[in-house]
């Protein structure tokens, strides 16, 4: 399957993406993935987007299109890919629909997951990374550690990300309904858009994309 994953800051992407990508067998293919990886390969898309990354330039959408077109030529994409972050505006979606025509694919979904608002301003706000180790992970509310501000894991000091502040979690929120929401509605015209609600469990919520999926397959 050809799946593109949306949905605002917060809504889970990245792990339902892993899961659903394993359950699929097929490629998650996340924007961040594809930047690192011409980065530290020292492509000439990776240079590029480095050049305007150091300089505190947003990265053009063509050198972005151009990683992921090289990315879905590779032979793991060939049946089938879960797109995680791209495309990010109807410039972008416009652009991997021809990319596809000309390989003569399409897509086959995209898997809209949906989290009020509200909901995602306190999942990001209440989140706290430790300084020894950024994959020891709490929240204030959902998994909050046994003493504030100090990491179960090592003991290390927990804090909060400047980007997850609430007053930044807005302005985030802005920017997804102003460039990439916009997505969803040009997707819908195609009859493609699957809309998830994405509160609860994660088992639970990869079962609601994978029935929503298998119905239309």
């Amino acid at each position: 399957m050809r799946i593109v994953l949306v949905g605002p800051p917060g809504a889970g992407k990245g792990t339902q993406a892993a899961y659903l990508a394993e359950n699929l067998s097929i490629p998650h293919i996340s924007t961040g993935d594809l930047f690192r990886a011409n980065i530290s390969q020292g492509t000439e898309l990776g240079k590029q987007a480095k050049a305007y990354m150091d300089a505190g330039r947003l990265v053009p959408d063509e050198v972005t299109i151009g990683m992921a077109e090289d990315r879905l030529l590779q032979p793991d994409a060939a049946r089938g890919f879960l797109l995680d972050g791209f495309p990010r505006n109807v410039g972008q979606a416009q652009a991997l629909d021809a990319f596809l025509a000309k390989t003569k694919v399409s897509l086959d979904a995209v898997l809209d997951l949906e989290v009020p608002e509200e909901e995602v301003v306190k999942r990001i706000a209440g989140r706290r990374l430790c300084r020894n180790d950024g994959s020891h992970v709490f929240h204030v509310e959902y998994n909050p550690p046994a003493d504030d501000n100090v990491c179960d894991t090592c003991g290390g000091e927990l804090y909060q990300r400047s980007d997850d502040t609430e007053e930044a979690v807005r302005i985030r929120l802005e920017e997804y309904h102003s460039k990439t929401e916009p997505i969803i509605d040009y997707y819908k015209q195609q009859g493609l858009v699957r809309t998830i609600p994405a509160l609860g469990k994660v088992a639970e919520v990869t079962q609601r994309a994978m029935d929503a999926l298998q119905r239309e397959a």
